[in-house]
């Protein structure tokens, strides 16, 4: 597997735990899940300042760079 450049990966300031839990809400968001167990209002927000997750129609929805963020 090939290794991100620090530069290049969203989470690189940010410690495990709260990486963990920012590729959760992601991989929440991509499956839908958020329709049955809410998403962690600061979680969105933080994704969304990521440039991550965007709303659309009040709904979120994973950016290219999120995308690419959980393969």
């Amino acid at each position: 597997m090939l290794e991100v450049p620090a530069y290049d990966d969203p989470f690189h300031n940010l410690d495990v735990p709260q990486m963990i839990d920012l590729k959760w809400t992601l991989r929440d968001i991509r499956a839908r899940r958020w329709m049955l167990l809410p998403i962690n209002p600061l979680h969105l927000e933080q994704l969304e300042r990521m440039g991550l997750v965007e709303m659309r129609e009040d709904e979120p929805v994973l950016t290219q760079a999120g995308l690419d963020a959980i393969r």
